[in-house]
């Protein structure tokens, strides 16, 4: 049997393209649903139109949407470009006159496009997913003991310093803000040198350390023999871990930075109604004939302020604009720390403290460790305990599970959009 002669992919395609493009449109998307395909074509439509309004003028506002719009472009992009390259090999494979050697080179290319699809199709669908507005802090990690006494203490101090370790391991900067002890418990360790921790907070103050860990919030359930245990019973505990953003301090001048969008100060002047009106009461003939005051309205917040004290209208516009500004920063300050007494509640609540309400367990006798969220299970458990990469597969498959609760979400998101 002869061997065919080896030939580089663009040249092939070359020398074997018989069908002009619009073949594109019936390749398969099995892979993506079409609610996604269609959001995903109106994001890019949006972005390629703030792009030529860029070109022409800057607005900080339009060039943010237009960075947060980009991944999604440029994923639809290599998703078309496979579906594309598909479309080609297969009109080839159709064509009956097509060379036998060349076809057997389009069947393999045509399995390695089809599985690069699956993997841009899921690229494609985890860029609709909006992206969490504190993906990108520092985090804080709570730990609590729950059901199980003092062995759910000593547990509650093995996943603390599991999380340290894993910070440790990967070059996260991590600080202890609070380590404390259950005081009718001691000094009294366990066998493996686990303290009865009544409480414990660790910060990791690396950008995005929120995103990687918030997967990690929940009931952690072991099931271990206690040192303590005489008659050799699995015991059963629970640790209730918390994962919260943490808001770095912000310094003074970035603060008061009003031009910034990133600042709580700052204000899209496109969102402001300004009106000018004659100003009333005492201040004699120039303030009650010209109008000097200044009312100026939020409309995204309906935020109102009005300033007449002074007889000038600039003087007074300032006036009004240094309070609209505190108003607003003020506003966003109290949204964050009550979304952060949400997110903190959402985790879990007091009543959610208990064994059944598990996301993940740790098998000591079975050497195991299973996230029930994910279906994973893994084994070397001291591994996981040290922080080790076994702890990285457990920690990457919870992601898997909540970008494709994410997805899921934005699909039935569109779905009741159009009913």
């Amino acid at each position: 049997m002869s061997v065919a002669p080896w030939i580089c992919r663009s040249c092939f395609r070359a020398l074997a393209r018989r069908q002009p493009r619009q073949f594109l449109r019936h390749a398969s998307n099995e892979t993506l649903a079409p609610s996604l395909l269609q959001r995903a074509v109106s994001l890019k439509t949006e972005h390629d139109a703030l792009r030529r309004t860029l070109s022409d003028s800057f607005d900080a506002a339009r060039a943010k949407r237009a960075a947060e719009l980009a991944r999604v472009a440029a994923a639809l992009a290599a998703w078309q470009d496979a579906q594309a390259a598909i479309a080609e090999l297969s009109s080839m494979l159709d064509d009956p006159a097509q060379d036998r050697d060349l076809a057997a080179i389009a069947r393999d290319e045509l399995e390695a496009e089809n599985s690069r699809l699956q993997s841009l199709a899921r690229d494609l669908s985890v860029s609709l997913t909006p992206r969490h507005p504190y993906a990108d802090l520092p985090c804080l990690i709570e730990f609590r003991p729950g059901p199980g006494g003092l062995e759910g203490r000593y547990f509650a101090d093995a996943i603390f310093k599991m999380y340290k370790l894993l910070c440790a391991r990967r070059g996260y900067r991590c600080s202890v803000l609070k380590y404390e002890l259950a005081d009718t418990a001691g000094d009294q360790s366990s066998a493996a040198g686990e303290m009865p921790l009544q409480e414990a907070i660790l910060e990791v103050h690396e950008p995005g350390a929120y995103d990687i860990f918030r997967g990690e919030a929940g009931m952690h359930r072991v099931q271990r023999i206690p040192s303590t245990e005489s008659k050799g019973r699995v015991h059963t505990s629970a640790v209730a871990v918390w994962v919260l953003p943490s808001f770095p301090e912000v310094d003074a001048a970035d603060l008061l930075d009003f031009e910034n969008p990133e600042s709580d100060f700052y204000i899209n002047p496109s969102d402001v109604r300004t009106e000018t009106m004659r100003a009333r009461g005492a201040g004699g003939q120039h303030v009650n004939k010209t109008e000097s005051a200044i009312r100026l309205t939020h409309v995204p917040t309906n935020t109102v302020v009005s300033m007449q004290d002074h007889r000038s209208q600039q003087r007074n516009r300032d006036e009004a604009w240094k309070t609209l500004r505190m108003r607003i920063a003020d506003q966003r300050r109290e949204q964050k720390e009550a979304e952060a007494a949400r997110l903190r509640n959402s985790v879990l609540s007091k009543a959610q403290i208990t064994r059944g309400d598990k996301i993940r367990t740790y098998n000591y006798n079975q050497d195991r460790c299973t996230d029930h969220r994910a279906g994973i299970d893994v084994h070397n458990l001291p591994n996981v305990l040290q922080g080790g990469e076994t702890l990285d597969r457990v920690m990457d498959a919870a992601k898997e599970w909540l970008v494709a609760r994410d997805v899921q979400g934005v699909i039935a998101e569109e779905e009741a959009s159009k009913q």
